[in-house]
């Protein structure tokens, strides 16, 4: 793409706008006569869709400024300069439930499969740091994840899988910190040093408090946890990713694509502030940061994000964090195909749905790809689902072509220019946001809960007028539809949890826990990195809830703002 300058681009310009009026003003004009379009107007979850793009649209960028090269700054078109010519994303599905050898064991059949690495879901006792025998985590032992009180779950979880050939992805947040300990404690066990293991923890407690809600203290303890994980990680476990900062859930909780890109990358600069403010520089954790996105059903306006939210970051960290190492440029990212895009009515069409997102991931550039399976709309995906999203992946990668080519929609009018509108959309929310004081200032006055509220409010108005048809659920719909085989949950699971924990307890070293945990509670009392010492907590079967509990004894519980 060439830059327009000079009299022969200006007069090819011209030459289009001649022909687009003459176009308008006779056969357009005849068709419209003749019957109109479908709808009024035609729009993404940013920006309005224009009938036709083209030349104009771009205005004709810069190609080493706004696109370059795959492999180079802007990274536009990519982070990778051969991209999946030279090997396909990491295959990735999300799985976890009931107990850890019960995960164990369907972790090791995705493996089988032909899966690259691991997506753990944690249940929501787990994820706000409760055991499972506290009066609060009953009804949900190991429902929608797995269950983790100790380190013994966790060398549960993983045996036999060896920790320097298997890629770990955690899908953990506020109490990040302490499972990333544990995983680390397992490695340790395995004879697998820290700097060899791979592997992400989300570890984005930022977001929870705008989107998911899995937060246990405040946001700004919990933002000097996620910095001290995110610098230990640095010093000690270079290969492994110490936080995946999350659009996904934003996007999930009912944003647009501009707000899921504009919030996420806010919330990133707080992490890298927070960093830099206990002295690290910003070239030693950038490279290992990582990422998570949503991918919805508008085609188009997904392509047009990954390679947007790319140049986005490239920028940032070159331009406004002095950046030096092209690695701290370069934002990698997993993706999940849209949960909220599921519909538990004619689930199977929720099979096509993750195809189409699937592929405009392929096709905007991703490096990790789970789907949501169809049936998870009903209940924790059975391993049948499991398959059929995993052969998914499978069938785009290896039979439809779209991998020979690096950034197919290159040049593409429509997808260029949509790009450029995603990002100048997102940058006004960030911009917004620098102007509150940032990302925590901006979620503990209620705005990011208040836009995304505002947004999923006028989506669900579109679906309920029938503006916006899904289908099987406000159209197209069955009146009879047969009984879909879900997963049926194992409700003695709870109990023999509970039963494992307390053989946990029994026979640990009760003393050496109980001085590793009073160590706990005085370093979060002080300014010192608290991994040290949750590590030692960890490694003498110190339980989550006991370990939780002394941040929540220091630090009290987060009580969110009242958003109206």
């Amino acid at each position: 793409m060439a830059e327009n300058n000079g009299n022969g681009a200006k007069g090819e310009s011209a030459g289009v706008r001649e022909g687009m009026g003459a176009w308008e003003s006779g056969s357009l004009k005849k068709a419209l006569d003749r019957g109109g379009e479908r709808q009024e107007q035609f729009a993404t979850t940013s920006t309005e869709t224009r009938r036709l793009y083209t030349p104009l649209d771009t205005e004709a960028p810069a190609y080493e400024r706004d696109l370059g090269s795959p492999g180079q700054f802007p990274y536009t078109r990519g982070v990778q300069e051969t991209m999946y010519r030279g090997r396909l994303w990491t295959m990735r599905q999300y799985a976890g439930f009931g107990t850890a050898m019960e995960s164990n064991r369907r972790f090791k059949f995705l493996l089988s499969q032909g899966q690259t690495g691991l997506s753990v879901a944690f249940d929501l006792p787990t994820q706000i740091g409760l055991d499972s025998d506290d009066p609060n985590a009953s009804a949900e032992i190991g429902q929608v994840g797995v269950a983790i009180d100790s380190l013994a779950d966790m060398e549960d979880m993983f045996e036999q899988i060896p920790l320097d050939k298997v890629s770990t992805s955690m899908t953990i947040n506020a109490p990040a910190a302490v499972l990333v300990a544990m995983y680390l404690a397992v490695a340790e066990k395995q004879g697998v040093p820290g700097s060899d293991v791979m592997g992400t923890a989300q570890n984005d407690v930022l977001k929870e408090y705008v989107a998911r809600g899995t937060y246990i203290y405040p946001p700004r303890p919990s933002l000097r946890l996620a910095a001290d994980l995110i610098t230990y990680g640095a010093a000690h476990a270079p290969k492994f990713n110490t936080i995946s900062v999350s659009g996904y859930h934003i996007r999930d909780a009912g944003s647009t694509a501009s707000q899921e890109i504009g919030f996420a990358f806010s919330n990133a600069i707080a992490y890298l502030e927070a960093c830099q403010r206990s002295g690290v520089d910003v070239d030693e954790v950038a490279p290992r940061i990582s990422w998570i996105f949503n991918t919805h059903n508008n085609f188009f306006e997904e392509i047009a994000k990954y390679r947007a939210l790319r140049r986005m970051w490239a920028k940032l960290l070159r331009e406004r964090f002095g950046a030096k190492n092209p690695n701290s440029w370069k934002l990698r990212t997993h993706i999940q195909t849209g949960g909220a895009t599921l519909t538990a009515q004619q689930p199977e069409n929720n099979i096509v749905r993750a195809s189409v997102q699937t592929l405009a991931s392929v096709l905007g550039g991703v490096q990790s790809i789970a789907l949501s399976c169809y049936d998870e709309a009903l209940a924790i995906p059975t391993e049948e689902a499991q398959r059929i999203a995993l052969r998914t992946q499978q069938i785009i990668g290896h039979e439809t072509g779209v991998t020979d080519t690096v950034d197919p929609f290159g040049g593409s009018y429509y997808v260029e220019a949509l790009t450029d509108e995603i990002e100048a959309a997102a940058q006004e929310y960030i911009n917004r946001i620098e102007d509150m004081g940032g990302s925590v200032s901006a979620i503990e006055s209620g705005y990011m809960q208040t836009e995304i509220q505002e947004a999923a409010v006028e989506q669900q108005r579109a679906i309920e007028s029938g503006a916006r048809v899904v289908v099987g659920v406000n159209k197209f719909k069955s009146d009879e539809e047969p009984e879909p085989t879900i997963f049926r949950m194992n409700h003695e699971v709870a109990q023999a949890q509970i039963v494992r924990l307390k053989r946990v307890r029994a026979e640990r070293d009760s003393a050496a826990s109980g001085k590793a945990l009073a160590r706990l509670r005085e370093a979060a009392q002080g300014d010192d990195n608290l991994m040290p010492a949750i590590l030692d907590a960890v490694k003498a079967y110190a339980t989550l809830g006991e370990i939780c509990g002394e941040l929540r004894t220091v630090w009290g519980e987060y009580r969110p703002p009242t958003v109206v």
